[in-house]
């Protein structure tokens, strides 16, 4: 079976990292998975046993998702978009995978629904149409107006067999932050939280307080302030994993006090999390899953630039579990971020999480099982 999965990261990568986690677990059930990747090339992700297309890159201008940008910063052009829809329909074309599957689309990357809506129609029209569906993370930006529900909706109806909901119904329902319509909820499919398989926890401390946001400025503020606890925590050790290149990590080693060491991004990440005191790091869904997986106390402080709200009300929902404490942007200062800590170190590590963090698995079970009934049908 051909597995075709599309997936655009405009800001943080957590996109990406969802979509290739998805993708392993169909080559370990001996499908063909093609990665369709429309944001800025990440080298240290693995992506093996996958075939990786990659379009002409965008990204977003910070959290003006209405502003699309090339890898270079400028602002891509009609024809530069264009080249990027040319390039997405022909693969399909070509390859004429017997799955299609959108990453966060049609529930968000409205600004590139000229080329998903491209991308559906020229598959509607494939001599064999391939099962179409949508795959999204457990917590959804909540539209700002209703026109945006219904457009969801009207794509859906119109061309997905199903929505692949990677979360547990029981923990984050969508309905949570999705107006869920009679005609959508008849096509959810609940999977699971979609995870990499659990790292060994079984590991002796290190003492490091590990600090991670991601690539690029969104992580700039938890970085400033984590530079500030650490001189009022000097015997201590810390480690910032700062994304973004090397100009970003050698900004942040300038910066840091002589107890910070500052490294870029590590295939490692979830030992080191697994080994570490605590964590500090902003919540978005994959990072959530590491702590979650790790049992590792940790500090969430939620990415809200521009009004943004999904990190917050995942943040809200885990600040129930022992050992997690959640900082708002507006509150961080070095003193917040070196008392939370304080206070969390006190606490035992939770048991790392075992259940339910095989959405990916079910996810392919899922699919194989809808394909069945199709050709049952036919």
């Amino acid at each position: 079976m051909q597995v075709t999965i599309v997936v655009t990261h405009l800001l943080g990568t957590g996109h990406l990292a969802r979509a290739l986690t998805l993708g392993r677990a169909f080559v370990e059930a001996g499908d063909a998975v093609t990665i369709v990747s429309g944001g800025k090339p990440v080298p240290h992700f693995d992506s093996t046993g996958l075939s990786l297309v990659q379009l002409p890159p965008l990204q977003s201008n910070g959290t003006d998702f209405l502003t699309l940008l090339t890898e270079t910063g400028d602002v891509a052009s009609d024809a530069y978009l264009a080249a990027r829809q040319t390039i997405l329909v022909d693969h399909l074309k070509e390859q004429t995978p017997d799955v299609l599957i959108t990453e966060l689309f049609p529930f968000g990357r409205r600004t590139l629904k000229a080329e998903f809506q491209a991308l559906l129609e020229a598959s509607d029209g494939l001599p064999s149409r391939p099962l179409i569906l949508s795959s999204i993370r457990d917590i959804l930006a909540p539209p700002s107006k209703p026109a945006k529900a219904a457009f969801a909706d009207q794509l859906v109806n119109r061309f997905y067999d199903a929505v692949l909901v990677h979360s547990d119904p029981e923990v984050v329902p969508l309905e949570n932050s999705w107006p869920v319509s009679d005609m959508l909820q008849r096509k959810l499919r609940y999977t699971g939280f979609v995870a990499p398989p659990a790292p060994d926890t079984d590991v002796p401390s290190n003492y490091e307080i590990l600090v991670s946001a991601g690539g690029g400025a969104v992580g700039d503020k938890v970085f400033e302030t984590a530079c500030a606890a650490a001189e009022l925590d000097p015997g201590r050790p810390w480690r910032f994993l700062v994304g973004g290149g090397n100009t970003r990590s050698t900004l942040w080693t300038d910066r840091a006090p002589a107890n910070v060491t500052v490294e870029g991004p590590r295939a490692d990440f979830r030992d080191l999390l697994a080994a570490a005191t605590a964590s500090v790091s902003m919540c978005g869904y994959n990072t959530a899953l590491d702590v979650l997986q790790t049992g590792v106390p940790a500090i969430f402080i939620p990415f809200d630039d521009g009004g943004e709200v999904e990190q917050g009300l995942r943040a809200d929902a885990l600040a129930a579990l022992p050992a997690v404490s959640v900082l708002r942007q507006a509150d961080l200062s070095g003193s917040t971020l070196a008392h939370a800590l304080s206070g969390l170190v006190q606490q035992n590590h939770r048991s790392p999480r075992t259940t339910g963090m095989d959405g990916a698995r079910q996810s392919v079970d899922i699919v194989h099982a809808l394909l069945a009934k199709r050709s049952y049908a036919n």
